[in-house]
């Protein structure tokens, strides 16, 4: 039986987003089934009981990573948004900054999990995942009728969207940072890409 949360120690510091990272980097890499507690304790340099201070199993490590990574992706998209411009600007800015987020070294590894791993989620807690994504994707939906108010594109539909979000997520499995392109000139050429299919 899983061990229950206890309180943190007197000498224990709260370590939980660390924790977090490690076990992101670990169920990319590894995969969920295959990843110990002692394994993530491990990367921590913590004692392989420590991490139940911080969660009460691996799956709540588990939601974790994937809620957190959520959560870090829709508020820079969200502010790339807030700064306004017109409709392709707000477009172009938001791409980029879904692709910042995502390429780099714990955005790759959320996405990963996400991925890969997402369907070790239990009922409740992939129902509040989609929730999430739910809200983050209609940013997207929105950021597409603008485009296509402006005669930016001329199909502002679901589909385009689903594919908008599988080309920039499945920008993990091929990007290298030292690759030839820039995370910029990525955006910049999945938006021309886009926009220029539905001109």
């Amino acid at each position: 039986m899983a061990a229950s949360r206890r309180p943190l120690a007197p000498d224990e510091p709260n370590r939980r987003a660390e924790i977090v990272r490690a076990a992101s980097r670990l169920f990319a890499e590894k995969g969920y089934s295959a990843t110990t507690i002692r394994d993530i304790a491990k990367a921590v340099d913590m004692q392989s009981g420590s991490p139940f201070y911080h969660f009460k199993t691996k799956h709540d490590m588990l939601l974790a990573v994937v809620l957190e990574g959520m959560a870090t992706i829709t508020r820079a998209t969200r502010a790339a948004a807030a700064r306004g411009g017109t409709p392709r600007e707000v477009f172009d800015a938001m791409l980029l900054a879904h692709l910042e987020q995502l390429l780099a070294e714990d955005g790759r590894h959320f996405a990963a999990t996400l991925l890969h791993e997402g369907h070790h989620l239990e009922p409740a807690a992939l129902k509040e995942l989609i929730a999430h994504k739910d809200t983050y994707e209609a940013m997207w939906q929105k950021a597409l009728r603008d485009l296509k108010r402006a005669g930016n594109i001329g199909d502002d539909s679901r589909v385009t969207r689903l594919f908008l979000m599988g080309a920039l997520n499945w920008t993990v499995q091929w990007y290298r940072p030292n690759g030839g392109r820039t995370v910029k000139q990525i955006a910049r050429q999945i938006s021309d890409l886009l926009l220029r299919a539905n001109a």
